[in-house]
C-alpha cells in the first residue's frame, strides 16, 4: 500500500489560485502567460484530485476585486475564461465532473454567461468530482446577495423565522455543497482575500510559497499529508 493510499483524503478542498502573474514576471513573460499556465495546471489538478478521491474541489479564479486590475489583464482573463469554459465541456466528461460556477455571473458579458449555463447543464449529472469555480466571487458580496434574497422571500411569506444557520447556508452560492475540509493558498500570501468566509469556519488552512503554476501533484499530496496531521475538534475537546 502506497503512502497516498493510506492518506485520509479531504472530502472537500478549496484552493486560492495565487501567483500566476508573479510566476510569469520571474520568467520575463507577461502576466497573461502566467494565467494561461495556471489554467493548464488547473486541468491537471482536477484530474489528480479525482484520482486521490476528493469529492469536491472549489477554486478561487476571479474575485469581485479583480476588476480593479489593468484593462489589459482583465481583457486577457475574459478571453481565457471564454476558452476554458468551452474546453471544460470535454474536461468534465473526461473526469465525470460536475461543474458549478459560484459568484455573481451577471457582471460578465452575455456570451460568457451563456457558456457558464451550457457547461453547468452539460455536466449536471456527472458524479465523481464536484468542481466549483468562483468567478466574480467575493464572500461579502455572496452573503449580501443571500440576505437580500432572504428578505424578498420573507416579504413573500416563503421564509420562516427565526432564521437558522442551515437557512443561511441554503441561500449562499454553495447551497447543497459541504463546507471545505482543507483550504490551500499558493504563492506565500497569508490571508483569505474575501473567500468563503462563512464556509471556512472550521476548515484547516494550508499556506505554501509555491506559485499556482508550479503546484503539481506532489504539492497537493504534501498539503493533504499536513491535513492528516491536524486534529479537527470543531470547538470541542478530545477525550484523553
Amino acid at each position: 500500500m502506497t503512502k497516498e493510499n493510506r492518506m485520509r483524503v479531504p472530502n472537500h478542498i478549496a484552493i486560492i489560485l495565487d501567483g500566476n502573474g508573479r510566476w510569469a514576471k520571474k520568467r520575463g513573460m507577461p502576466r497573461s502567460y502566467g494565467h494561461v499556465k495556471g489554467c493548464e495546471n488547473l486541468e491537471d489538478i482536477c484530474e489528480v484530485a479525482k484520482e486521490l478521491g476528493v469529492k469536491y474541489l472549489t477554486v478561487y479564479a476571479f474575485s469581485t476585486e479583480n476588476w480593479k486590475r489593468s484593462k489589459e489583464e482583465v481583457d486577457g482573463l475574459m478571453k481565457l475564461f471564454r476558452n476554458y469554459l468551452k474546453k471544460c465541456i470535454k474536461i468534465s466528461q473526461k473526469n465525470n465532473m460536475r461543474v458549478k460556477v459560484i459568484g455573481d455571473v451577471s457582471a460578465f458579458d452575455p456570451d460568457i454567461q451563456e457558456s457558464i449555463a451550457k457547461l453547468e447543464n452539460f455536466s449536471k449529472d456527472f458524479t465523481e468530482l464536484h468542481f466549483q469555480i468562483a468567478l466574480n466571487y467575493g464572500s461579502r458580496d455572496e452573503i449580501t446577495r443571500a440576505v437580500n434574497r432572504m428578505l424578498e422571500d420573507q416579504k413573500a411569506g416563503k421564509l420562516e423565522t427565526p432564521v437558522e444557520e442551515e437557512t443561511i447556508s441554503n441561500y449562499l452560492d454553495t447551497a447543497g455543497i459541504p463546507d471545505p475540509d482543507l483550504m490551500i493558498r499558493t504563492s506565500g500570501e497569508l490571508r483569505l482575500s474575501n473567500y468563503l468566509l462563512w464556509q471556512l469556519a472550521y476548515t484547516e488552512f494550508y499556506f505554501t510559497d509555491v506559485p499556482w503554476p508550479d503546484f503539481k501533484r506532489d504539492e497537493l499530496v504534501k498539503a493533504i499529508e499536513k491535513y492528516n496531521e491536524r486534529d479537527r475538534r470543531y470547538g470541542g475537546v478530545k477525550e484523553e
